[in-house]
């Protein structure tokens, strides 16, 4: 992880927007890029332009900062997230979590979408994070220690934050968009899921698969921000699925369930505002 970099990317997020004070940030996964538009936008910037982020290397992410309101929370919301398996190291990923903590946020929301293990869990569905497991073979906070991140051995009992898995549960009955709860497990990609592999995982207690999250729910818990992780169900996961899975049937899905990923954020900043 580059610390220059880093440091390089949050002042010029400052230059650029010198009045914000962002108390929440937004990480939108594969398909989730329309949510921003549910914000009212007060700047906004193309990752290409900061330093170490760099354009998205996935469809389905836009590639933008944006500097956006939302039932009067202040939000940095990250169109979009680079991956562990495009290979350019920890520094792109980490990099929102590092500018969210360094402009004073306190909480930030997590989605991505992800196949279905649990046999309950069908294309669609939103389900909120409770744990995950990290079958990356990383971890972001290996190397040299840096105090941003809370002590070297970090606690990981509690990463995503009860109070906000509370607020969603609130926000889906207030907005009638049903969200159930399960475990994510992060494998590195980008390659999908065998068979055999999702039946290992399923005896480890995995409900839903993707191939992200998991280090930036790390890095944000250590350096303690309260975490909430919110996942789109798009398709069922390898040997439950009948097809061939592909990455145009997740931003269909998404594409398709995105009044539902939309109404339920809109609804979930209203949940915290009220806290």
């Amino acid at each position: 992880m580059n610390y220059d970099i880093l440091d390089q990317a949050v002042e010029f997020v400052r230059k650029a927007f010198p009045h914000a004070h962002p108390v929440c940030g937004l990480v939108l996964g594969s398909g989730w890029s329309d949510v921003a538009e549910a914000f009212e936008i007060k700047g906004i910037l193309p990752y290409e332009k900061i330093a170490g982020l760099g354009a998205t290397g996935v469809v389905g992410h836009a590639g933008r900062l944006v500097w956006g309101v939302s039932s009067g929370l202040e939000t940095f919301v990250f169109q979009g997230r680079r991956h562990w398996y495009e290979g350019e190291g920890w520094t792109p990923i980490a990099l929102p979590i590092f500018v969210l903590k360094q402009f004073g946020a306190t909480s930030v929301v997590l989605t991505n979408a992800a196949g279905g293990i649990r046999k309950d869990l069908t294309p669609g569905d939103l389900m909120a994070i409770d744990d995950h497991i990290n079958l990356m073979c990383a971890n972001p906070l290996m190397g040299k220690h840096n105090t941003v991140w809370g002590p070297r051995f970090p606690d990981q009992s509690h990463v995503y934050n009860s109070d906000l898995r509370d607020m969603m549960d609130q926000a889906s009955k207030a907005c009638g968009v049903p969200v159930t709860h399960g475990v994510y497990l992060a494998g590195s990609g980008p390659s999908y899921e065998t068979p055999a592999e999702i039946r290992a995982w399923q005896t480890l207690g995995a409900d839903a698969v993707g191939m992200s999250t998991v280090p930036e729910a790390l890095l944000a818990s250590a350096a303690s921000l309260r975490v909430g992780g919110i996942s789109c169900i798009t398709n069922y996961a390898a040997g439950i699925s009948p097809a061939a899975l592909s990455h145009e049937e997740v931003t269909d899905t998404t594409r398709k369930s995105m009044g539902n990923m939309k109404k339920f954020l809109i609804q979930l900043w209203k949940e915290m505002a009220h806290e």
